[in-house]
């Protein structure tokens, strides 16, 4: 039992503009979800010329009224309105002289409710012309000398020069909810053990049936899906455009105001919340 979702795209810019653009995407104004994001590791081979990257964020998300109907609030930990938070670690490896790079992320809780892991297949349509195949740049400077990503004009707020090139971008997630497994495993190991907790469980699973339930968390999981991948190709459009609008510092000083758009929009919501409460 597992939901399976698959996608192909185009975007209208160079293989290296778009790699840059994956790394520099939080925030943007279609994922305000997304409080922080840290960097683990960071290698880069030069015989391979792969670039292995490992980061981990932190996002909000507000869980389905299906699924808080469907499961315990105590067994989600979620709060009262299904506001939950929950970290995502991301690998990417970018190979400099194929053309492509490859992601995947996948969250690290509520995995026992539902495992879902997103790759991404980005690629040039065609060869690097041997003289492009350079070292992997990560600041304007490098990919300039290296002439891998070209800029108009001088500066760090140069443009990143409109070429013509295109990258593929093939994306898919796997959904599979485990619901159901872990508590089997438990009473096989401990059948002695009879505490209210244990035997809450299973009668709330024995009403449902593992597998339907299973099911239905996978499919509401999915539709959630259809919703958030278009934010996600359009949050990269964005970034993308600043970076051909005003080079590295456009993209800098895009993050900047969505970062102050986002605190001011949860101060508003604090205030509310607030107010509500003490009236």
């Amino acid at each position: 039992m597992v939901k399976f979702y698959s996608t192909n795209d185009t975007y209208s810019y160079p293989f290296p503009a778009v790699t840059l653009a994956y790394f520099l995407r939080y925030p943007n104004p279609y994922s305000t979800h997304v409080l922080s994001t840290d960097t683990i590791s960071r290698h880069y081979d030069p015989e391979t010329q792969r670039l292995t990257t490992i980061r981990l964020h932190l996002k909000r998300s507000k869980l389905p009224s299906a699924v808080v109907k469907l499961l315990p609030r105590s067994l989600l930990g979620a709060s009262a309105t299904g506001d939950t938070q929950t970290y995502i670690l991301e690998k990417s490896v970018v190979d400099v002289k194929e053309g492509w790079m490859d992601t995947e992320s996948q969250n690290l809780e509520w995995t026992g409710v539902l495992s879902v892991v997103e790759r991404q297949l980005f690629k040039r349509p065609s060869p690097l012309v041997p003289d492009e195949a350079k070292s992997w740049p990560a600041v304007e400077g490098p990919a300039r000398r290296s002439s891998f990503i070209k800029f108009s004009g001088l500066g760090a707020g140069a443009k990143v020069e409109d070429t013509g090139e295109k990258t593929e971008v093939t994306s898919s997630v796997t959904l599979h909810s485990h619901i159901g497994e872990t508590w089997k495993k438990r009473r096989a190991a401990a059948e002695g053990d009879k505490d209210e907790e244990q035997q809450q469980k299973p009668g709330f699973l024995r009403s449902w049936g593992t597998s339907s339930l299973q099911r239905s968390i996978e499919k509401i999981g999915l539709t959630r899906t259809l919703r958030s991948q278009p934010n996600a190709r359009e949050g990269m459009k964005v970034v993308l455009e600043r970076m051909r609008e005003g080079g590295l510092v456009g993209v800098l000083e895009g993050m900047r105001k969505d970062r102050e758009a986002i605190q001011a929009g949860r101060d508003l919501l604090k205030n509310t919340t607030r107010t509500d409460n003490d009236e």
